[in-house]
């Protein structure tokens, strides 16, 4: 089979195109013809080899049966989508030719892969493998941030920023279904038309704003409620500005890099609290990964949460594919079609 390998860290053209030897399925994993893969920030940052700095967490999930963390060459990619062609000793849940997405194993830039059937969700017929690819990772993710921490009611203000990017745009979209008002903030003015499509009632151009003070403005000076925050460096100290008495911050990420320490005291003069996690955090069980999934395309079935795909490309254009991520010219979530 084919598959994308880092075999050195670096830019978008470390992304080499190989032919490689999948193991036989093992007990209790299955072999996945994928036919769509999703791209996620956390690929740029593995290619990059950055994540190391962030804490041992983030390099320890989602390794391959016979990888280690610390070791090149490996696959990237978490999102995947397609057919199951064999079955390893155990398995009563899945068969052969079922569709299926998971996220969490990484792997997924490649024509096929080896896959703990714990990971699975089955891929309903209604949805095709692009969308089974742009859902999992994504869509839970939103899902544990809007649900877990400071449950948005409605009149509540809520600000997402990175607001119309694939995590954004679900966001916006869960925030608005629960009645809050939203404020995004993006990059371009190309991103706040995706941002107020998707129910964003105002958005913030950060590259030309503080948003900070517009927040405010936007406000009449009250703050928001809940932020969510995955891009870092340049947004998560200024957050504790933004938020209102008694507000709350989620970081889920740091596109932008690592944010800058605060002082726990800065907390205390309005009450702000402050929260972070990741998806593997959430979906600790089989029972709460289904039930995060399960919302997820419910949410999609029922029509007010919509995928939005940015662009696909096919497996041997990974390069340019995470060029486009990183670059943030996209809007939405950017595929790989691994196989036709």
């Amino acid at each position: 089979m084919k598959a994308i390998r880092i075999e050195e860290y670096g830019g978008p053209e470390k992304l080499r195109l190989r032919n490689l030897e999948l193991p036989d399925p093992g007990p209790g994993e299955v072999h996945i013809k994928l036919r769509a893969a999703g791209l996620n920030f956390v690929d740029v940052h593995q290619r990059r080899g950055e994540l190391r700095a962030a804490g041992p967490n983030f390099l320890d999930v989602g390794l391959s049966r016979g990888e280690r963390s610390s070791y090149l060459p490996f696959t990237p990619g978490y999102d995947g989508a397609g057919i199951i062609e064999a079955v390893g000793e155990g398995i009563n849940e899945f068969g052969p030719g079922d569709r299926v997405a998971y996220t969490g194993h990484r792997g997924t830039y490649a024509e096929a892969s080896v896959v703990p059937a714990t990971k699975l969700i089955p891929l309903p017929v209604d949805l095709s493998f692009e969308e089974g690819a742009a859902f999992p990772l994504q869509g839970m993710t939103a899902h544990y941030l809007i649900h877990e921490y400071r449950l948005p009611k409605r009149g509540d203000i809520v600000l997402i920023h990175a607001a119309a990017g694939g995590m954004g745009l679900l966001l916006v979209q869960w925030a608005k279904h629960l009645g809050a008002r939203v404020i995004g903030t993006v990059s371009t003015e190309e991103k706040a038309r995706a941002a107020r499509a998707a129910g964003a009632d105002e958005v913030i151009l950060y590259t030309g704003q503080d948003f900070v003070a517009e927040t405010r403005r936007l406000t009449d000076g009250r703050g928001a409620d809940l932020i969510i925050d995955g891009v870092g460096k340049t947004t998560f100290t200024s957050n504790l500005e933004a938020a209102a008495m008694r507000g709350h911050v989620v970081i889920y990420g740091f596109a932008n890099g690592l944010p800058d320490p605060i002082q726990p005291i800065s907390l205390i003069w309005r009450a702000i609290s402050i929260s972070g996690g990741t998806l593997h955090s959430y979906t600790q069980t089989r029972d709460e990964l289904l039930r995060r999934a399960s919302d997820v395309l419910k949410g999609i079935h029922e029509g007010w949460l919509r995928l939005h795909i940015d662009s696909v490309f096919p497996l041997a254009e990974a390069a340019e594919a995470q060029r486009r991520l990183e670059t943030r010219v996209s809007t939405g979530k950017i595929i790989l079609k691994t196989t036709a």
